[in-house]
């Protein structure tokens, strides 16, 4: 008994197991409310970039996180992987950074980078991958995302943001954006003339619009949403909506797509969607569902059609998205808040009752709140 009090009284908190203090917001259970929390980070490394967070974009993955709906969480969890900021400290063999520079972290800060997905730049799918929140680092400490004042980590998994680029919209691309843009171009739905479907028109959805308008494609906002029609063809351009739930419409536009990027985050069927597809067409699901989704095999063997899933992208690809962005001026739509809002804008997202990505304005209302 002595020796188990001893050991608990041993352990070290989140706020000194490392010698830099942060401070964030944290969920401690499966409720997902998030309220002020204090840690701390490690020391800045030879090839470490450390910066001030200013802003950090809310993902419906935070709150899947939050509240343990995928059975992976640890508490206490800081969300946040799409941070951008200013750098304030480079390690002494750091070579691509210098204090002042704008950047950003997305999902991931570290992988193994000797396995073969990281040896050709696809460090998302490492096996040994570790994500920018509730992951295990190296040394055994939980990492935490970016609903916090400072961030620090290897150059590798920093991306340079344009200066052309504002810091607020530019945020979600680090995940949000990264996710449409990556399997646009590794299927091949980045062909000018092309007619790519965009399944829901939230976080995720705007962006991919926003990307394929400037790959010169056909884009056609496929949504259960009527009142979503405006935002996808009077504010983003698209060339068509269509409303899934319109029996009619749907069968007016079976077998006309050469894609489809299904970003919805909740069961939905399948088999509508693949019968949109032209032979050889693709549908991406980049959404990801808390339950298995139903898959018909009939459909896809009468057109040889594919069902595909996407991660992220690799940080050379992340880098290149980031860059294609700033020549398009492709920014996220967003509604800034201040830190204090989140557990409201959290439930606000599950109601789908924003447009399109709430970003936190951490340098300006984390100390505040």
């Amino acid at each position: 008994m002595v020796n188990s009090r001893k050991g608990k009284q041993m352990e070290s908190s989140p706020e000194q197991k490392h010698p830099r203090k942060a401070i964030g917001w944290a969920a401690r259970d499966t409720s997902g409310v998030l309220s002020p929390f204090k840690f701390s980070r490690r020391e800045t490394g030879v090839t470490d970039v450390r910066f001030k967070v200013l802003y950090c974009g809310v993902c419906h993955s935070d709150i899947h996180m939050a509240k343990n709906d995928w059975g992976t969480s640890t508490y206490p969890i800081v969300p946040g992987h799409e941070l951008v900021g200013v750098v304030t400290e480079v390690g002494c063999k750091v070579k691509k950074f210098k204090v002042g520079d704008k950047v950003g972290v997305g999902c991931m800060v570290d992988s193994d980078r000797t396995c073969e997905n990281c040896i050709h730049h696809l460090e998302n799918y490492c096996p040994n991958l570790i994500q920018t929140y509730g992951s295990k680092y190296y040394d055994g400490t939980m990492t935490y995302g970016g609903y916090s004042n400072n961030m620090v980590t290897d150059e590798h998994f920093i991306v340079r943001i344009p200066d052309n680029l504002p810091l607020d919209g530019a945020a979600p691309l680090l995940c949000a954006g990264i996710t449409t843009y990556s399997p646009m171009r590794y299927y091949g739905l980045d062909k000018p003339g092309m007619h790519l479907g965009v399944n829901g028109l939230g976080g995720l959805g705007h962006v991919a619009v926003k990307f394929a308008k400037a790959l010169g494609l056909k884009v056609t906002v496929i949504s259960t949403s009527p009142n979503k029609k405006e935002a996808a063809m009077e504010h983003l351009r698209a060339d068509a909506f269509l409303l899934s739930t319109d029996q009619d419409q749907m069968e007016a536009a079976m077998s006309t797509m050469d894609g489809i990027i299904d970003t919805v985050p909740a069961v939905r069927p399948l088999e509508p969607l693949i019968t949109l597809l032209k032979t050889n067409g693709k549908v991406v699901t980049v959404g990801i569902a808390v339950q298995p989704l139903d898959l018909p095999v009939f459909p896809l063997i009468l057109g040889r059609k594919m069902v595909a899933g996407s991660a992220i992208g690799g940080m050379e690809e992340t880098q290149e998205m980031i860059d294609f962005a700033a020549e398009h001026n492709i920014t996220a739509d967003i509604e800034v808040i201040p830190i204090d809002y989140l557990n409201t804008a959290m439930e606000r997202v599950v109601k789908k009752d924003v447009r399109f990505r709430f970003v936190i304005d951490v340098e300006n209302t984390l100390k505040s709140a």
